[in-house]
């Protein structure tokens, strides 16, 4: 399944979902939204936002380690 976590530098929630991410040895494309003007309106204020690009569900922001478990079981 192939994972996007959309967010921008210099985010410390970013990073914090980043590091559960690889707590749980997950790899995601990681999107910076202030690439792109499109996300940045739709992610600009809820970002950190893991994506499975399987189905198009969204995970926002807060979310812990089971919370990301469940979502990608």
């Amino acid at each position: 399944m192939k994972l996007v976590l959309y967010s921008t530098t210099f985010c410390h929630l970013c990073e914090q979902a980043e590091a559960l991410l690889a707590q749980l040895g997950i790899e995601a494309e990681h999107i910076d939204i202030v690439d792109d003007d499109a996300l940045l309106e739709s992610y600009g204020t809820r970002i950190p936002v893991v994506k499975r690009m399987d189905d198009g569900s969204e995970l926002g922001w807060p979310f812990d380690v089971d919370a990301l478990q469940r979502f990608i079981a």
